[in-house]
């Protein structure tokens, strides 16, 4: 089975940190035996054609200087204003240069499957595919959701409701990456949605055992995106209200827009002994954290665009390193952290219960110890690779024994 994944963006060269569950997913896909490629624009007229063996096929759609539209930070925030200038004309380039490029891609190449990451605008990258099959062998359309786009065309582009109408109808198998996202879709058009969440990020070595402690330290830690939905100063402002018996220090990791401000509120919560935020960090720094970490905070909100957390891969990370989680009960985080069971949940924007959910876990090892193992069990049985690539195969089967031109 030949299968095209569609994609925003993809890594650049050997070590480029983006999207690492999806470059996991695609490893594993080809291991099975799927000739799994990619398809995904270039970046600034150029970009790797391999890595690790999975074929990239980039298609270039503006002048390479300019070429930035994608990867170097989310194209709907560069579109919505925080990017350049020209940023917001670049985006019918993009789509026109990439149905272009896919069509002729899909005559030579003969896919199977085209699976559509970020169908807004992709799945006209999936249509063009489509096309081009001929009579003889028409690709099948598989769309995955992941809830920003939708909630970004309700708030800020109504006009394209018709268009995400349009694209869930022309899927043969309609996927969300969350249960939150599936309501999402079904209120939109009723049609049968699969859910298929991500997976880690890393291969599941995980190691069975963590660094033990000193109890006279507390490490919370956060990591992710430096934006406004990330609910990062409400964190922040837990970590003034906890109590002075509390040792606890804060480590976040992550870029982003929120940065100065966020530094702006630490020094003057007189915080700067107690936090540190070091930026992105190599992937070695980072799974010592996770070694380290006594708590993960994951204080999402919905934001002024109506955007929320999708899934939540970060806990998922934390969790198979049995770390406690504590996580906003909004979006697809409630698909990962049952409250009391496999973590904390507590509500959005709101610090003083973040401060008590930390409070609890550091003052109760043995509620702590609990959830840490229920959450390592709960990545095993339901977010494990080997759970999520048999749940692709399935869609992937059911929607090659449809008709396309259906």
């Amino acid at each position: 089975m030949r299968v095209l994944h569609v994609v925003t963006a993809f890594p650049r060269a050997p070590g480029d940190i983006i999207a690492p569950w999806l470059v996991e997913l695609i490893r594993r896909q080809r291991a099975m035996g799927l000739e799994a490629e990619v398809f995904a624009p270039a970046y600034r007229g150029g970009g790797n054609t391999e890595l690790e063996g999975i074929p990239i096929h980039r298609f270039r759609y503006f002048p390479a200087p300019w070429e930035d539209l994608t990867h170097d930070q989310g194209t709907v925030d560069r579109v919505g204003g925080r990017g350049a200038l020209r940023h917001k004309f670049m985006p019918p380039f993009y789509v026109l240069a990439g149905m272009r490029a896919v069509r002729r891609l899909a005559r030579e190449r003969q896919y199977d499957i085209v699976h559509v990451h970020w169908p807004v605008p992709h799945a006209l990258f999936g249509w063009a595919a489509r096309r081009a099959g001929g009579k003889r062998r028409l690709p099948r359309l598989v769309t995955l959701w992941y809830g920003i786009e939708l909630r970004w065309v309700k708030s800020r582009l109504p006009w394209l409701n018709q268009f995400l109408k349009w694209a869930v109808r022309t899927s043969d198998e309609v996927v969300a990456i969350s249960s939150y996202t599936a309501r999402e879709i079904t209120d939109l058009v009723h049609v049968p949605v699969r859910v298929i969440p991500y997976g880690l990020g890393f291969d599941e070595s995980i190691p069975t055992t963590r660094t033990t402690r000193a109890r006279d330290s507390f490490l919370i830690l956060y990591v992710g995106n430096l934006i406004p939905r990330k609910g990062v100063r409400f964190l922040i402002d837990a970590l003034h209200r906890l109590p002075s018996t509390i040792p606890a220090k804060l480590l976040i990791l992550g870029e982003g827009t929120d940065r100065p401000s966020l530094e702006a509120q630490v020094r003057e919560l007189g915080l700067d002994g107690r936090v540190s935020m070091p930026g992105r960090v190599p992937d070695a720094d980072l799974h010592q954290a996770l070694q380290e970490a006594s708590v993960l905070v994951l204080p999402s909100i919905v934001d002024k665009r109506g955007d929320t957390e999708g899934l939540g891969v970060v806990l998922l990370e934390a969790m198979s390193y049995r770390v406690p989680v504590i996580g906003s009960a909004i979006g697809g985080i409630t698909d990962i952290i049952t409250d009391g069971e496999t973590g904390l949940l507590v509500p959005p924007e709101d610090p003083a219960a973040i401060a008590a959910a930390i409070g609890r876990i550091a003052g109760d090892r043995t509620l702590a110890a609990r959830l840490a193992e229920a959450g390592s069990r709960r990545v095993r049985e339901r977010f494990g690779w080997d759970a999520i690539t048999a749940a692709w195969l399935e869609c992937y089967t059911a929607a090659l024994q449809k008709d396309p031109r259906g």
